[in-house]
């Protein structure tokens, strides 16, 4: 089964930087990937960074100017540059992404991004 996979998470410090990546497994033109999305523990989900059906991107505004969305349309790949990270940046962080043809929307599995001392 086609699904979005996420990469990159991890521990670090405050003020430190990660990278996330989302590519989708098997037929990797199979799922569109287009935002990224976190839940902290105790609060719900909520979008983090992510493209408009017009190929801007958008961003919350707690990870505006510190996080940078970006894709590779050759590898259907998207990416999540994330600076400046602060102790409220903890959260597990999810892919979402559109599956082809029916326009679905499809979840990575999540990952796990800490920052702390």
């Amino acid at each position: 089964q086609v699904q979005l996979v996420e990469s990159g998470g991890g521990l670090v410090q405050p003020g430190g930087s990660l990278r996330l990546s989302c590519a989708a497994s098997g037929s990797i033109f199979s799922i569109i990937p287009l935002g990224w999305y976190r839940r902290a523990p105790g609060k719900e989900r909520e979008l983090v960074a992510g493209f408009t059906k017009r190929g801007r991107t958008n961003y919350a505004d707690a990870t505006e100017g510190r996080f940078t969305i970006s894709r590779s349309n050759a590898k259907n790949t998207l990416y999540l540059q994330m600076d400046h990270l602060k102790p409220e940046d903890t959260a597990v962080y999810y892919c979402n992404g559109k599956k082809i043809p029916t326009g679905d929307m499809s979840w990575g599995q999540g990952i796990q991004v800490t920052v702390s001392s």
